[in-house]
């Protein structure tokens, strides 16, 4: 059985192509692809022409009635990247196709605003809704976006500034290929306010040095908020211990309403936060030796609203040395010092008080574990393995966040 050939081109036509895709074309007997591709044949291809369908059952159709002839799919750029081809090897047997991808427009948007693209937030507007985007593009560092006609640069610039997202700077690469290819640098500001032609590629990279701007949903939850709702610096973005990790903490650190809490090397804040809204009646000392993590703690208190929390800038222990003995500690860490300041904390907790300590380094889970279980034989340790779900490229794949450690134990 023929294959058929489903093969990407640019706006230069059979120029770019190797000299095999070249011929494979001009032997083809039914040429199918959109009016463009093939307008931008030469007469001396001479095989029949059908402009392909908008409507994907049409489409179906006229690749069925191709039969046994010889046939060529045209399509632009990459035809696996949200292109035709996904949806035709879907409806058909993967057998009867081979694909020969060109250089996708999100490939050449990068390449011409010289940043990589590998970790990048990609996704077409066609098929998303702005607001599901907007959500994605938040915590993103780099984001690449097919806009559509009614969604076009100025709307998602509009949109991100509307939702206090101002901390890209946005390009916009027009008519890619082209001989009247443009690509506009500015802010957010400054792209809202222009018009560009229907096709382009929106590139977004995350200026360095600002904080993130959190979403608004935020203190709906007693504990388990999602990260991005907690202001973060940059460019330790990430540092944060995950939602996930900190719930199962939360847990084991055994909160009453009056607790007395330490939360040692606080970062941003978010477990004092979350510890503050379960200790309504308690005091959370949020212990944090970083001048600018201190007033994100500041910061984050406020945005939740709980006045329970008085952030501590100093290096423990001495820093605690002031403050009243504990109920619960957390303390979380991968440096040399966790282990003696874990130690310490231990000394300071009231009878039947709870440690919970997070570590990310296996190295420091065998010191630490030996070193309390010398003390109290019911210490605990979970290993933390977590997976995100997340679509990319309209595939659901999971993103594992970094294993880490939790041992517990009541004095």
């Amino acid at each position: 059985m023929t294959k058929i050939s489903i093969i990407g081109i640019g706006d230069d036509g059979l120029q770019a192509v190797s000299p095999a895709v070249s011929k494979r074309i001009e032997e083809a007997q039914v040429l199918l692809g959109p009016e463009r591709a093939l307008d931008l044949l030469p007469t001396s291809v001479s095989g029949e022409r059908v402009l392909l369908s908008g409507d994907l059952a049409e489409l179906a159709d006229q690749i069925r009635k191709v039969g046994d002839r010889a046939a060529v799919v045209l399509v632009f750029g990459d035809p696996m990247f949200y292109g035709l081809a996904r949806y035709i090897t879907d409806e058909f047997s993967k057998d009867q196709f081979e694909v020969i991808p060109h250089v996708s427009s999100m490939q050449l948007a990068f390449a011409r605003v010289m940043e990589s693209w590998d970790e990048a937030f990609l996704t077409n507007l066609a098929n998303h809704s702005i607001d599901s985007v907007i959500e994605k593009c938040r915590i993103a560092d780099k984001v690449g976006l097919f806009t559509t006609a009614e969604v076009g640069p100025s709307e998602v610039a509009k949109s991100l500034l509307a939702k206090q997202i101002d901390y890209f700077d946005a390009y916009v690469c027009e008519n890619l290929g082209a001989r009247n290819e443009r690509v506009t640098r500015g802010s957010l500001e400054d792209i809202a306010q222009q018009t560009f032609e229907p096709l382009n590629v929106m590139i977004l990279v995350r200026q360095r040095e600002l904080p993130d701007r959190p979403r608004e949903a935020v203190g709906k939850r007693l504990f388990g908020n999602p990260d991005e709702a907690f202001i973060q610096s940059r460019p330790k973005y990430g540092l944060i211990t995950p939602a996930e990790v900190r719930s199962l903490a939360l847990a084991q650190m055994d909160i009453w309403r009056d607790s007395i809490v330490w939360d040692v090397g606080a970062g941003s804040g978010s477990v004092s936060i979350e510890a503050a809204q379960l200790a309504t009646e308690g005091t959370v000392y949020a212990i944090e030796m970083d001048p600018e993590d201190h007033q994100l703690i500041k910061a984050n208190s406020k945005r939740f609203n709980v006045a329970n929390v008085l952030p501590i800038q100093g290096q423990a222990p001495e820093a605690w040395e002031a403050l009243p003995d504990p109920d619960c500690v957390f303390i979380s860490g991968g440096g040399r010092e966790v282990c003696r300041i874990a130690e310490a904390a231990y000394a300071r907790l009231r009878q039947s008080g709870r440690l919970v300590v997070n570590l990310v380094s296996i190295d420091n889970l065998t010191e630490l574990t030996t070193a309390l279980r010398a003390k109290n034989d019911g210490v605990q340790v979970w290993m933390v393995n977590i997976s995100r779900g997340t679509e990319q490229l309209e595939r659901l794949t999971f993103d594992a966040l970094n294993p880490s450690f939790l041992i517990a134990v009541t004095k």
